[in-house]
């Protein structure tokens, strides 16, 4: 590891300022070809990816203490790189960083009711009966396509069952399914899958059932009315026994808060539902759920006239929502929702969606994984590479508690619909959100990586590191001042830094960007991510403000980028160069001139301290 401190020592270690290139690094890689992309060029090093073909939604997560093993499976087309002929691919873990894929399915679609596609769903750590020593697979069983959302929804497309493992290899169907044949006789639905199974603890105590009592939520939407989640209660010594006990929410088409919180479309895809607390005790319960049908998106970062990625991708959004369950008092009939909304968000502003969770009893956290999407690429590009998708970098939630919040940078608080603010009696407000950041077990990757350390460096010019991979993280965290316009870093794609991806905070908009570089290829979607994101200041015991730092931490495997900014905005992305490797990290930080301060004596922002790894592994 390499620590610096003090910007004369920057040069020792190839970490420089302006001007931006690398003279050693240009000549390093003076002889890389641009070239048309071949096959594996692009091919992620420690993320999960079927074997070949074409890979969706994280399914079939969890753990099991029998063998000391995690499972997921995945939704995977073996036979193409198009989606059709949905299976089951899947994988098996000791240590949540290294992976063995299997390189055929877990299961097939072969019955009638499951022989268009083996969709989306969850594991349990016990046979149907609640015993341990077996594993269930939970799923959505399909027998007639299409299914969409925009066409009229057959009865009977979409049925619930259950495949058993005695060795977590095979897995046979049982006798008894469809557990579920269909959504409620009497609901009108848009759509009714993807199975997440788990405790509700705001419920049990509502009705005062044992602590021991699960439920299941299937998603999907209520016809011409609303996008939700549709709740039972589920038998844990009976796996085939599910109860209807009502739809979980009511926000009507389209919900659009804020551009805080994205828009909520028409139907819900893969939601889980989970009770989280915060280190005062408090809980809220949040359901994470991808939109469809999404119309709304932030317009401030299009006002800049910059193309956006996500107008050429389909119109959905990874989201989440807090909820509080309605007193049986206010509900006057069976049709109305169980619970009402209370804050919502945007859990990745990016390429990733259907989230799936499932609860680590090895770490007591809530960890999700998702499909990073291949809709980036164009199709000629795409099939000659021979797969599509991955998943994501296990994350963990939580809620995370901010006290003592006297503001934020530009906006109200009030204004800001992904946040709860709570009114305290110092006059200042408790804030309450989502909070999403990497596994914590993914730092051995770094165990044999180039590790660069900066500390304190005032950001009077860029400042360099070098790298030799693209296989890289970085962690950086940034004082920043009044006077920033904008602040982040820049990974160079050729030794000039002529190409680069610039992640960084635009302060004035309040909006955290990544910029991808101009595309070799004119059909590749390189378009602007975006995200709302700003700081809060924080009044001590003393009554003195201080606004937390900027905290980024970015993680890049081959072609796929996963940014955290202040554990509670994420942003997934895709970036296609026709070069192999990454050549620096560019640290950077403009101010606006018209405040008349001395940009020596008082820099846009400080960098605190940052770590630079390069040459990640599992």
């Amino acid at each position: 590891m390499s620590v610096l401190t003090q910007s004369s020592q920057l040069a020792e270690l190839g970490v420089i300022g302006a001007p931006r290139t690398f003279d050693h690094v240009k000549a390093r890689g003076s002889d890389q070809k641009q070239s048309h992309p071949g096959v594996s060029d692009w091919t992620p090093s420690f993320h999960i990816k079927a074997p070949q073909g074409w890979l969706n939604d994280p399914c079939g997560l969890g753990y099991d203490p029998s063998t000391g093993l995690y499972h997921i499976a995945f939704q995977w087309n073996p036979k193409g790189n198009d989606w059709g002929n949905i299976s089951w691919g899947y994988a098996t873990s000791k240590d949540f960083v290294t992976w063995k894929l299997s390189p055929s399915p877990c299961l097939v679609p072969s019955t009638v009711y499951d022989q268009c596609g083996i969709f989306t769903g969850c594991l349990r750590a016990t046979d149907p009966h609640g015993k341990p020593g077996a594993l269930t697979h939970i799923y959505t069983s399909v027998s007639h396509l299409p299914i969409h959302y925009t066409l009229p929804y057959v009865k009977g497309c979409e049925s619930l069952s259950i495949a058993v493992s005695r060795d977590g290899v095979t897995w046979e169907r049982q006798n008894c399914n469809p557990i579920l044949p269909g959504p409620p006789s009497n609901v009108d639905v848009t759509g009714w899958r993807d199975p997440y199974v788990g405790t509700w603890a705001a419920m049990q105590t509502k009705d005062g059932v044992a602590p021991s009592q699960i439920y299941g939520f299937l998603s999907g939407g209520i016809k011409n009315r609303t996008p939700t989640v549709f709740a039972y209660a589920v038998d844990p010594n009976d796996l085939r026994e599910w109860k209807y006990i009502g739809h979980l929410a009511d926000v009507g088409l389209n919900f659009y808060p804020s551009r805080w919180s994205g828009d909520f479309g028409v139907n819900w895809e893969v939601a889980s539902v989970l009770t989280l607390s915060d280190d005062q005790g408090v809980s809220r319960d949040f359901a994470i759920m991808g939109s469809e049908g999404c119309v709304h998106f932030d317009d401030i970062p299009r006002q800049t006239g910059r193309k956006m990625a996500i107008d050429k991708r389909t119109s959905r959004q990874q989201l989440w929502m807090s909820l509080t369950l309605r007193p049986k008092m206010e509900m006057q009939d069976e049709s109305e929702a169980l619970a009402k909304y209370s804050f919502a968000g945007v859990f990745d502003h990016g390429c990733f969606y259907a989230a799936n969770a499932f609860f680590d009893p090895n770490t007591s956290l809530n960890t999700v994984f998702g499909w990073i999407t291949e809709e980036d690429l164009p199709d000629h590009l795409r099939h000659v590479q021979g797969w599509s998708g991955m998943l994501s970098t296990p994350r963990v939630v939580r809620m995370m508690t901010l006290g003592n919040v006297i503001r934020a940078r530009h906006s109200d608080l009030k204004a800001i619909t992904s946040i709860e603010a709570e009114l305290n009696t110092k006059g200042s407000y408790t804030v309450r959100t989502l909070g999403v950041q990497p596994d914590q077990r993914l730092m051995k990757l770094r165990n044999k990586a180039r590790n660069t350390e900066i500390r304190d460096l005032k950001l009077y010019h860029d400042a360099t590191v070098p790298l030799q991979t693209s296989k890289w993280e970085v962690k950086a965290e940034l004082a920043v001042n009044q006077q920033c316009t904008r602040v982040g870093f820049a990974v160079a794609h050729n030794a000039d830094f002529s190409s680069e991806t610039i992640i960084s905070w635009e302060v004035p908009s309040e909006t955290f960007t990544v910029e991808r570089p101009t595309p070799y290829d004119s059909k590749i979607n390189h378009g602007l991510e975006a995200a709302p994101h700003t700081l809060f200041t924080i009044s001590d015991e003393h009554s003195n403000e201080m606004e937390e730092p900027l905290r980024i931490h970015a993680i890049f495997d081959m072609s796929v980028l996963e940014v955290f900014v202040n554990e509670r905005t994420a942003i997934s992305t895709r970036v296609y160069t026709p070069v192999n490797r990454c050549f620096g990290v560019r640290f950077l930080a403009q101010a606006d001139q018209a405040s008349g301060s001395s940009f020596n004596d008082d820099p846009a922002a400080v960098l605190l301290h940052a770590n630079v790894w390069d040459g990640l592994g599992a």
